[in-house]
């Protein structure tokens, strides 16, 4: 039998240019219901989308409350869910990736910041190893890099910290804002899956994968936009 990772990771391969992997952001486990429903094969947790659901800003989600809202998600649907646990909350390795099992996750995305600043990509990358040590092939890494967010901005950059971060083990390279316009040069420079960030006023999926992403993410983008939605529903209740 095909295990969750295992389907998981074979979504990354063997893509058409114009047909990324495109993965909602559940923040709940309604949210994650309904996307399954609607036919994704996959979901990929916002940790800003759940911070907002839980009442926390972004980035002051407690590591349990994390874990716990991840295992919902995951009891909710039938398809693997990836988890988004923002720099791993100060855990060594092996507990981190105990505690993405015992929440039921088949992959995490990991930063390569903290409060803002760039880590060192060299320690980064000898962490991320230790990660994909203690989890063996039982959970996908998508190694965020943040050089777009908090660094120059340099495609440069961010191929040099991917190449340390794939041969750490990484599964999946993540530059999250990266303009759409780099992505043909970050796609000739980086070995293996890469993830791109999308808004949904933005760039259309097929057209970002054309120009070389793998996969396709929101971040908390469908959350906040469903709290529109609610905020339209709530003033019309007035």
């Amino acid at each position: 039998m095909v295990s969750g990772v295992e389907r998981f990771r074979a979504l990354h391969h063997g893509r058409v240019p114009d047909d990324p992997l495109v993965l909602p952001g559940p923040w709940d486990a309604a949210s994650a219901r309904v996307f399954a429903d609607a036919g994704f094969p996959a979901l990929a947790t916002p940790s800003a989308g759940v911070a907002a659901s839980l009442g926390y800003a972004d980035g002051q989600t407690p590591a349990a409350e994390m874990f716990a809202a991840v295992a919902r998600i995951a009891r909710a649907v039938d398809v693997p869910v990836s988890a988004d646990v923002e720099g791993g909350y100060g855990l060594a390795p092996k507990e981190l990736v105990e505690r993405l099992l015992e929440a039921g996750a088949v992959g995490c995305n990991l930063e390569d910041s903290e409060g803002g600043v760039l880590k060192d990509a060299e320690r980064h990358a000898a962490w991320l190893a230790e990660v994909r040590s203690a989890a063996a092939d039982q959970l996908f890494v998508n190694a965020r890099v943040d050089v777009f967010e908090y660094g120059d901005g340099d495609p440069e950059r961010v191929i040099e910290r991917a190449a340390l971060y794939m041969s750490a083990g990484a599964d999946c390279v993540y530059p999250i804002g990266a303009p759409a316009g780099v992505l043909p040069l970050l796609r000739s420079g980086i070995r293996g899956p890469l993830n791109v960030f999308a808004r949904l006023d933005g760039v259309p999926a097929a057209e970002l994968g054309e120009l070389g992403a793998t996969r396709v993410t929101f971040g908390p983008g469908l959350q906040r936009r469903a709290a529109r939605a609610l905020g339209d529903i709530a003033a019309e209740l007035r």
